[in-house]
Parts: C-alpha cells; structure tokens; sequence
C-alpha cells in the first residue's frame, strides 16, 4: 500500500517529476514487486495444511525476488550519485542528470539485476536435491537451497560471494564516495540555511541506504557453514517485509516536498466529499 501511494503520489503531483523521484519510484515500484514475490506465497503456506511450492514456481520466486533487490539495491547508488550532482554541481544538474540520462541508467540498472538473477538461478537449478525436498525457510532463497542439495556447491558458493561482492561493493563505495563529496561541498555552504537544505535532502536516503546495505551484506556475504536457519529466517523477513514498507515512512515523513504533494492530493480528495 505505501509504496503504490507512492508511486501514485509521483505520478500524479508535477512538482515530483524531478530526476530523484524518477528514481524513488522505480524504488518503490522494485520494493512493492519484491515483497509480493515473497508474502502471498509465504502467507498461503501459513493457513494451509500443506506448505509446498513446485519446482518452476521455486525457480521464478527466486530469479523475480533477486532480480529485484538488485535493482533495487542499485538503484540506491543511483540516487546518492544524483544528490551529489545536484549539490556539488547545481548549475549543470539538468543537464548531467537530463531525462534520457535518467532513463538510461534505469535501464542499465534493470538490465544488471535481471542478468546477475538470472546467472544465480540457473546455476542453483542446475544441482541435484536428491536427499530432501523440505526447504526450512518460507521463501526460495539461494543459502538453504544449497544446503539441501548432494552435488558440489562450491562453484555456488563462490559465485555467490563474488557477484554479491561486486554488486553491493561497487554500490557501497558509490554511496561512500558521493556522500564523502556531499558532506565537504555542503560544508562549505556559508549560509546556515543552505546547508541544512543540502544535508536534508539526503538524510532519508541515507536512512535508507543504511538498513539496507547492512541487511543485505549480513544476509549473503558469509559461507554456508555459518549460516543459522533461524537466524536468517528473522534476517529474511526484515529484509524482505519491512524494509520495503519502511521506506515509504522514510521518504515521507522526512521530506517536505513528499509531505505536501501528500497533503494536497489528499485536500483534493476530502474536497470532493
């Protein structure tokens, strides 16, 4: 719901249609389709005797939910990159972040999360589950999944660190380095004002990027034989329910412009009772 509000609210309100919340809502629009890859399923399994899913639908609930975390994820790093042009070079923002530029590194962004998805789940799929067909998680992820095949899941194993790495390090270093430029350029702002704007503009999405990252890299950059069924079924849920409904109170509560294109599409509406 929170984030189809919010890709409504961009949709509809022109004042939103900037380059930042082009991006915001291919977020929102990644966040709701990842969370619903995940929880019809999982609370259909919950009311039902019994929990199963087939093999193709396994497949795809893992290749959609991974395809789009990492569009997500990346899509993260886009939008530091945006702030940082916007506050380090204003009078050229229209120009390096123009409407074709945003569409393309939407595009790229699509383009890299499908790939790397679907590399991880051709390889997951090409092993043998010989010895049981019992997934102790509510979703099919690629950690239990190789805990319950009989073939050699080291090449997975590798791929999986190594990919993960690549994607959420160059990311990371992205967001590092864009908010490192951010942080010096805005300090150099001699008016108060302008550099409570600057740092304003940025602190929903550091709120963010930090629940985010930090989720992930816990989730996924460690070997299988630390792994805790338990432990990463909790971590699972966080990142996959509440993370993508928190993020609409993130990028709403903490911005003004959010605040009242929302408070105006909702005096239209009242209006009309």
């Amino acid at each position: 719901m929170g984030n189809g509000g919010m890709i409504l609210l961009i949709t509809i309100d022109p004042r939103l249609h900037t380059p930042m919340y082009f991006f915001l809502r291919n977020v929102s629009f990644c966040d709701l389709c990842y969370s619903s890859t995940v929880s019809p399923k999982m609370l259909l399994n919950f009311f039902a005797d019994r929990k199963s899913i087939s093999y193709t639908d396994c497949a795809l609930q893992m290749y959609l939910s991974m395809a789009f975390a990492n569009v997500a994820s990346l899509l993260l790093a886009v939008m530091v990159y945006d702030r940082y042009v916007a506050i380090f070079n204003p009078l050229l923002y229209t120009v390096t972040i123009s409407r074709q530029r945003c569409k393309q590194l939407v595009a790229g962004v699509y383009a890299v999360g499908l790939v790397d998805s679907m590399i991880h789940t051709c390889f997951t799929f090409r092993l043998s589950f010989c010895s049981s067909n019992i997934i102790n998680h509510f979703f099919c992820d690629i950690p239990p999944l190789l805990l319950l095949s009989c073939s050699d899941t080291r090449i997975n194993e590798i791929l999986l660190f190594a990919l993960t790495s690549c994607s959420a390090v160059i990311s990371f270093v992205t967001v590092l380095l864009s908010y490192v430029y951010i942080i010096s350029t805005s300090l150099q702002i001699r008016s108060a004002e302008g550099r409570h704007k600057a740092f304003s503009t940025c602190s929903f999405h550091l709120t963010a990027v930090v629940l985010y990252y930090s989720t992930l890299l816990f989730m996924y950059l460690r070997p299988t034989s630390s792994y805790s069924m338990d432990t990463d079924k909790m971590d699972s849920v966080f990142y996959m329910l509440v993370i993508p409904r928190l993020n609409p109170l993130i990028y709403s509560l903490r911005n003004t412009e959010v605040k009242d294109a929302l408070r105006k599409a909702m005096n239209k509406l009242l209006a009309k009772f």
